[in-house]
């Protein structure tokens, strides 16, 4: 890599800073698609779970309707693939360019502000108010009081999709100690960053071999659906390398700027999106075979399908992050007033959507309605409610400040940015 690390920063073209800020708000309705069809899955159990015997998993399926359609599990599964490692992915363009402005210790300072403050107000306040639904289906005389004395007495502390601020906070840590602790690396980090924009095929096939190598050793002995959980610190064991590397990949793309030729307009991803639709969704179908082998029966699965299981995800998440990022920049690279404003309340959407996902199934459980209208009805009242509240409650700068957010935006891209945005990250289908 006999690049200068010392080039100019490359700024992105405003259409391809437009698309990365749309890229928020479609992920956002992402997430709230994914768990507003989680009920109504062919692959869960007959019934609700019981709120305080193991295994718990009325902590992904906090309602369980007699409706079902199978395309529900194939889109749940589509997004448990590679939404999460898109995620961290975005959430690490803008933070070698924070570094360099803030320092390390600062740096964490501000994450930890940034971050910290939603992680408890989710656990203690909106977590408990998200459940509920999941108690009353299962409990014979359901009351307030009962309710928090079965949770107090939970062995550990349920904290749904607000396990990815902790996750990131701890990422975040270990970059900044990187930074502090090795001044003499960042030339390097610079240069890689500058060969990322000059290669971009052959940095995505190094991507794409490291994926292997970061998942395979987690993902083959823990399986895609085993979680670790101490108190309310929670994460999947089998992703946490794979979901690293993707936030130090976001990283590198972000060192010198966002107008490396990966994000533009006329780059080897949004000139393929075809290729890459098709790339992606051969990747996934795989996937999804070898994963039908071991998901049912992980205990008694074959060696060899668990093998298979394991190197399969990593091109399966690696090409179909490439599809969306391929098809936002082409498609999705002008503003609009709607998407500015959903972009703008994504984390805010991302926080509260959970409890209306569950209060709006659980109202409908009555209803001798097909799922597809149901999961309908959720999304909307969900993404309607909580974009509404998100609104609200950016208006009021105590409560602003206590979820750790602010007056924000359209992201910019040099190594000036305001503010180092980390993007919300989903629950995917099968998570807690």
């Amino acid at each position: 890599m006999n690049i200068a690390p010392d080039r100019p920063i490359i700024a992105a073209a405003p259409r391809t800073g437009a698309a990365i800020d749309n890229l928020r708000a479609i992920v956002v309705l992402l997430v709230v698609a994914v768990h507003s069809v989680i009920a109504y899955l062919v692959a869960i159990g007959p019934g609700a779970c019981p709120f305080d015997k193991p295994p718990w998993c009325w902590r992904t399926f906090s309602v369980v309707d007699a409706h079902r359609f199978i395309g529900f599990d194939i889109f749940c599964a589509w997004g448990d693939a590679w939404l999460m490692a898109l995620f961290f992915l975005v959430s690490g363009f803008f933070v070698w360019p924070s570094l360099e402005r803030s320092g390390g210790l600062r740096f964490i300072q501000r994450r930890a502000i940034r971050l910290g403050p939603p992680f408890i107000i989710g656990i203690v306040v909106l977590m408990p108010i998200a459940n509920y639904p999941a108690y009353l289906q299962t409990m014979p005389n359901p009351g307030i009081a009962d309710y928090f004395r079965r949770w107090f007495a939970l062995p550990f502390w349920p904290a749904g999709p607000m396990w990815f601020l902790w996750f990131l906070l701890a990422f975040d840590i270990a970059v900044a100690a990187f930074f502090r602790l090795l001044p003499r690396q960042r030339r390097n980090m610079r240069r890689l960053s500058l060969y990322a924009d000059a290669h971009p095929l052959c940095f995505l096939g190094g991507v794409l071999a490291l994926s292997e190598l970061a998942y395979f050793p987690f993902g083959y002995p823990f399986g895609p659906m085993n979680w670790f959980q101490f108190g309310p610190f929670s994460f999947q064991l089998s992703f946490p390398g794979l979901y690293f590397l993707y936030f130090c990949v976001g990283i590198v793309m972000g060192a010198c700027g966002l107008g490396n030729r990966l994000l533009a307009t006329d780059g080897p991803l949004s000139r393929h999106w075809k290729s890459w639709t098709g790339v992606a969704a051969v990747f996934f179908a795989v996937w999804l075979f070898t994963c039908a082998k071991t998901y049912m029966h992980s205990a008694s699965a074959s060696p060899v399908w668990k093998i298979a299981e394991a190197l399969a995800l990593p091109p399966a998440c690696f090409t179909n992050c490439c599809c969306v990022l391929a098809a936002t920049i082409r498609f999705a690279n002008l503003r609009s007033r709607a998407l500015d404003s959903l972009q703008r309340n994504s984390f805010e959407i991302y926080m509260l959507h959970c409890a209306f996902v569950v209060w709006t199934q659980y109202a409908l459980l009555a209803l001798d309605w097909p799922a597809i209208p149901k999961a309908a009805i959720v999304f909307v009242v969900t993404l309607t409610a909580s974009w509404a509240a998100a609104t609200a409650f950016r208006r009021l700068p105590r409560l602003r400040l206590a979820l750790g957010t602010g007056r924000r935006t359209a992201a910019p891209f040099s190594p000036g940015p305001q503010s180092v945005l980390p993007l919300p990250g989903p629950q995917a289908a099968g998570r807690p």
